[in-house]
């Protein structure tokens, strides 16, 4: 059986760290080693990593904090597995999920980037009833850029060749190699995606169903956004000269899309300004989505408008009441 490599960055994530380990120690496909990489964690994270370390299967990592991104690139420097799939702390894989990726990548030479929708589950690990259902077929680096189908960190398997071909060290680092941009603090995901989808011939391709369990945290949503938008124009500027004529293209759409998504946290952070200024952002950016994707895009407007008319709680009960009418609705 191929090795694969599960990399599990680790920050001060005591509370959750151990349910994560247990469903990725319960995966159905044999063959894997799991690599903590505790990013200077402060809290008790070192003693449940050394606990679950007496497992053959499991290894762990301790640097100083270098991000998500450091972390996860420590992790690929020390992998050996032709496979390497990622899943944070605070996330669960269902017990198929890796025998299922393993299976994709191995019938699809040409895939690099195996992924999966993810149920959401809250802070206390109770599926929330939403969910990322993303586009699985025909992915080129538009619908990277406009919608990042891979959904979060913990969706996909990639082919370790992937991030071989990609590898590259700054002047200042003198460990290992870069995979994932440890400048970036946000949107370090998308970066990477959409660096493999301009830069290489690998494909990505999704499996149906939901084989990840991914926590949505509402602290700090709203003051967020700022944060991630200045991230994400970061990423282009880094990003644009590798292929002027498509961020032409394709920069305004997906910046649209991106303001739509943000103008969503800050309605699930029951921030109605800005929500508000979000909505008119993403409406004078680009008319895409509300073309594209009309449903979720006036769903979106409808609960800004809501948040501001009515207030949050008054939205809480509506979003409640849409939930129990759609038990399988997805995520705003």
């Amino acid at each position: 059986m191929t090795l694969a490599s599960i990399i599990v960055p680790a920050f001060n994530v005591q509370a959750t760290m151990r349910q994560t380990l247990e469903a990725l120690l319960a995966q159905t496909y044999a063959h894997f080693e799991i690599i903590i990489v505790d990013d200077g964690s402060t809290d008790a994270t070192p003693q449940i990593a050394a606990e679950f370390a007496t497992d053959p299967r499991v290894r762990v990592i301790r640097q100083n904090n270098r991000g998500l991104a450091g972390a996860r690139n420590s992790g690929i420097a020390a992998a050996k597995g032709a496979f390497i799939g990622f899943c944070d702390a605070d996330d669960i894989w269902l017990p198929h999920k890796l025998a299922r990726h393993v299976a994709h990548l191995q019938a699809n030479p040409n895939v690099g980037i195996s992924y999966a929708g993810s149920a959401f589950i809250d802070n206390e690990g109770i599926l929330t009833g939403q969910a990322q259902r993303p586009r699985l077929k025909g992915i080129g680096a538009s619908h990277i850029f406009k919608r990042n189908p891979i959904g979060n960190g913990s969706a996909p398997v990639i082919r370790r060749a992937v991030f071989d071909e990609i590898a590259y060290q700054p002047y200042f680092e003198m460990q290992r190699s870069w995979y994932f941009d440890e400048t970036f603090r946000q949107s370090e995901d998308i970066e990477c995606w959409l660096r493999i989808a301009l830069t290489t011939l690998w494909g990505f391709e999704g499996l149906p169903g939901l084989l990840t369990q991914y926590r949505i945290n509402t602290t700090g949503l709203s003051a967020a956004t700022d944060r991630q938008l200045a991230a994400w124009d970061r990423m282009v500027a880094k990003l644009t000269p590798l292929n002027p004529s498509f961020f032409i293209v394709n920069t305004k759409p997906a910046r649209a899309y991106q303001l739509r998504y943000l103008s969503r946290r800050a309605v699930s952070a029951l921030d109605a300004s800005r929500a508000r200024s979000l909505s008119l952002a993403w409406l004078a950016q680009s008319r895409a989505p509300l073309i594209e994707e009309p449903g979720k895009s006036i769903v979106t407007l409808a609960a800004s408008a809501a948040l501001m008319t009515f207030g949050g709680d008054t939205l809480r009960s509506l979003m409640k009441l849409a939930q129990t009418i759609s038990p399988k609705a997805t995520a705003l």
